[in-house]
């Protein structure tokens, strides 16, 4: 069986993973931009003993995204303020090391992790949208290859601020007037390829040793930057055989970096349709389809493919065989590819699918059947847990929290309280170690 219990994250999508939750009847159409629609879901994924809440975001507009993309909040903004009303779930978002600098990023984290009581999660993407440089004094995005490298040596930026600070290093002891023990304080003196930064950060040391680092990339360089750095890897994955692969491949990659597998947990994309008869859970899926507007479902995939126009082949006919490689997202690219070629799907099939789901693999059934499907990938080693891309919100979460969570806990499969108050707890993560812990280290 996979290492603990399982590990559950709530995939923040606006008004719902689905390309067209925003029409569904139950849902305010503006939910995306209510603070009170957020907190609602927060309030259910803390009743489900969910480990945390995850943001994504992008730093451009295009008309065609998903409706979430379109206006949306920032994710440190909006997960700053969940932190209030919240005591245990964790608090992931994303931001790119592309368009911003390491100083700003160390300090923004390890800020929403005293906010919340240490359970902030930052999860390190490149960018993969060209649109992104246009807004950031560039014309062109960075290579696929140069961008990676880039954010290595960001990362290792961030985690040498986040231990600026030893633990006890702030005193404010008022008798003797001292606030700071500078022998607990430390300057970075970083100098390398991408980045010079002197440090100190002007934030202490995290409740939780330092903030938990997602990563979400399945490209050959997005494997080896999480193996290498990060806690937790979000992947999209379609069947049983290629999850166990990815999770064993990042596993042993980890073990050559000289950490332990157990380290990192791998949690794919799931989306799911629950009620409490299959078919009840079928219907929920076919009405939502149905309001997918089918120009949108084709713009998204032609997306995905590296920005591929699809509009000179037929929409009944197969993807053409001579889609290029692309500087966006390689790994999801392929993940389409093979989905249509494995399914023998049309263009029109394929992406009223990627509509749905985005690529993500989606299950369907009442909640016997759904926990089914989750224990068999769990069990098998093809992931330490999910994260969840429900179709609606909130309908699709308390379906989700009433019904699946409960069956899953019967199994002994998922937590019945939370473990601890931080993310590294909940999630089974050691603290990690602090770099000037050694004697001797120089100030």
């Amino acid at each position: 069986m996979g290492q603990g219990k399982m590990k559950l994250g709530l995939f923040l999508m606006g008004t719902g993973h689905h390309i067209a939750s925003w029409r569904h009847a139950n849902i305010p159409a503006k939910s995306a931009e209510s603070f009170a629609f957020f907190q609602e879901i927060a309030r259910i994924a803390e009743k489900g003993k969910l480990d945390m809440l995850f943001l994504s975001d992008g730093l451009s507009f295009d008309k065609h995204s998903h409706p979430a993309e379109l206006v949306r909040f920032e994710p440190l903004t909006l997960l700053g303020a969940l932190s209030v009303v919240t005591s245990h779930i964790g608090l992931a978002a994303t931001a790119t090391t592309t368009y911003n600098e390491p100083f700003h990023i160390a300090r923004k984290f390890l800020s929403l992790d005293h906010l919340s009581g240490g359970r902030s999660a930052w999860n390190v993407v490149t960018s993969y949208y060209q649109t992104e440089a246009r807004n950031f004094n560039a014309k062109q995005h960075l290579d696929h290859s140069i961008r990676y490298k880039r954010a290595e040596e960001f990362v290792e930026v961030v985690k040498g601020l986040w231990d600026s600070w030893e633990e006890g290093a702030v005193l404010c002891d008022k008798d003797s007037g001292q606030y700071f023990d500078e022998s607990k304080l430390h300057s970075l003196h970083h100098q390398g390829e991408f980045f010079s930064v002197e440090g100190p950060l002007n934030s202490s040391r995290s409740p939780q040793g330092r903030p938990v680092i997602v990563q979400a990339g399945s490209s050959e360089e997005g494997t080896s930057l999480a193996a290498k750095t990060a806690d937790v890897i979000f992947t999209a994955q379609q069947t049983l055989e290629g999850a166990q692969t990815f999770y064993k491949k990042v596993k042993e990659k980890a073990s050559q970096f000289g950490r332990s597998p157990e380290e990192i947990k791998i949690m794919p994309g799931l989306a799911i349709y629950t009620g409490r008869t299959e078919e009840e859970a079928e219907n929920k899926y076919r009405n939502l389809q149905k309001l997918i507007t089918p120009e949108v479902g084709l713009q998204i995939l032609s997306e995905y493919l590296g920005d591929f126009d699809l509009s000179p082949y037929p929409l009944d006919g197969p993807l053409p065989s001579d889609i290029p490689e692309t500087n966006m997202n390689q790994s999801r690219r392929k993940l389409l590819i093979e989905l249509a070629d494995r399914e023998n799907m049309t263009i029109r099939e394929l992406s009223i699918h990627v509509a749905g789901s985005r690529g993500h693999r989606i299950i369907f059934g009442n909640p016997q059947q759904i926990a089914d499907q989750m224990e068999e990938w769990f069990v098998n080693k093809a992931c330490d847990g999910f994260n969840l891309m429900l179709p609606y919100f909130p309908d699709s979460l308390s379906d989700f929290v009433e019904l699946v969570v409960p069956e899953l806990q019967k199994r002994g499969l998922f937590r019945e309280e939370y473990e601890g108050s931080t993310l590294r707890e909940n999630l089974g993560l050691r603290e990690p170690e602090y770099r000037y812990a050694r004697k001797g280290a120089e100030v």
